[in-house]
């Protein structure tokens, strides 16, 4: 059974947390977040810390509770240090770079893929073919890179494609005569 919820969330400092009604929001030098809290839960805030208590004990509460913690913890973070995802795109031809609020991606297919960036994300090119995207929610950085990657994912003979940066491509052996 986890404990997850009984460890307290340490709030650094420049890092602002407010709780209306069920509400809890989130303000950093990163950004600002907010969170419905489910009824099961209760938040108390002591000092620089904060403290999850389910209202019973019930299977579904300590569930949530542990949840509840985790994404908050994950709000603290990303609000303060902020989350990145670097990808890396393989392949002859392919490349990718930034124009304003798009994100063009050359993948080998027939017409250049235009990617709109979401509000909240900033994408950074390094280079031609490494992309890094940046942001304080830590959901939608990995759901961005991963729209991303799925554009072209790696193929198992070449390894041509987008991946990430510590992502490992097992390759197939050709077919043979």
């Amino acid at each position: 059974m986890s404990r997850i919820a009984k460890n307290p969330v340490t709030v650094p400092s420049g890092v602002q947390v407010a709780q209306s009604g069920t509400k809890l929001s989130v303000k950093g030098p990163k950004g600002s977040l907010e969170h419905e809290l489910h009824p099961l839960v209760k938040v108390t805030q002591e000092g620089n810390m904060l403290k999850f208590q389910r209202t019973n004990d019930s299977t579904m509460a300590r569930a949530v509770s542990g949840t509840t913690r985790a994404l908050v913890n994950n709000m603290v973070t990303g609000v303060a240090n902020g989350f990145e995802k670097k990808l890396t795109i393989i392949g002859v031809g392919y490349r990718v770079a930034v124009q304003g609020k798009k994100l063009n991606l050359t993948l080998g297919y027939s017409h250049p893929i235009a990617y709109d960036i979401p509000n909240g994300i900033t994408i950074e090119t390094p280079d031609q073919t490494n992309l890094v995207v940046k942001g304080a929610d830590k959901q939608l950085v990995g759901q961005v890179a991963a729209e991303i990657r799925a554009y072209r994912e790696p193929e198992p003979y070449k390894g041509k494609g987008v991946r990430y940066v510590n992502e490992i491509v097992v390759k197939k052996e050709a077919k043979k005569k």
